[in-house]
């Protein structure tokens, strides 16, 4: 009867070398997969986000109002408001019915100051983003308060126009406080965000918003 014959050392570093190499080779073969998988998977994120911002700036601007009710002895001004400035970084301040408390005793409405601009990413530096500030107090102070988040970072660009049914044509801002457009809103909002691609390259984005409300809310 033949005794059973261990491997030498030698043959055990071959067969862990051999494994090592396949295991290599097969590491080799999915890893770009892998990568690939990871990037699509951003990319996804990525136009999710974008899209989802899209959408809350069409839902905001559609409920956008102006009202005269409001006590003159306490505000020299109309507090409701819609400001939207000209330029490929506009921004957009308003007033809007779009507003969702979160907590049940909280002393807010569905009246809000919501406004959109693109700034410095507080979480990326040298990195812009678009940001939306919520003010649920609606107040004469209008440039202060409320709290700021991220929506998409990377932004390049945003911009709003605005249809005038009076002029039946786009014009590049719109603000309640002046003469012209005191007691009227735009019927329409054309958002346009640009923002990075995937292959490094500016994208933009384009989507409309309708205000139904567009003349004061009376007294």
């Amino acid at each position: 009867m033949s005794r059973a014959r261990g491997f030498t050392l030698m043959e055990l570093m071959i067969s862990i070398g051999i494994l090592a190499l396949v295991a290599g080779l097969v590491w080799g073969s999915f890893s770009p997969i892998w990568q690939a998988r990871e990037e699509v998977e951003i990319q996804a994120n990525r136009y999710h986000a974008i899209r989802l911002a899209m959408d809350r700036m069409r839902r905001d601007l559609a409920m956008a109002f102006i009202s005269d009710r409001y006590d003159p002895k306490r505000y020299r001004e109309r507090p409701t408001h819609f400001v939207g400035e000209r330029g490929d970084r506009g921004r957009l301040r308003f007033t809007t019915f779009s507003h969702n408390r979160l907590y049940v005793d909280a002393r807010e409405s569905d009246q809000a100051l919501v406004e959109y601009r693109v700034d410095r990413d507080p979480n990326e530096p040298g990195v812009n983003a678009l940001i939306r500030r919520v003010k649920p107090i609606i107040d004469d102070d209008p440039e202060r308060g409320g709290t700021e988040m991220v929506l998409v970072s990377g932004v390049l660009g945003l911009t709003f126009e605005y249809w005038d049914v009076e002029k039946e044509e786009w014009v590049p801002e719109w603000d309640t406080t002046d003469v012209a457009w005191a007691n009227r809103l735009p019927h329409r909002v054309r958002i346009t965000l640009t923002a990075e691609g995937d292959d490094g390259k500016p994208k933009k984005y384009v989507t409309q918003a309708t205000i139904t409300l567009t003349t004061p809310l009376g007294r």
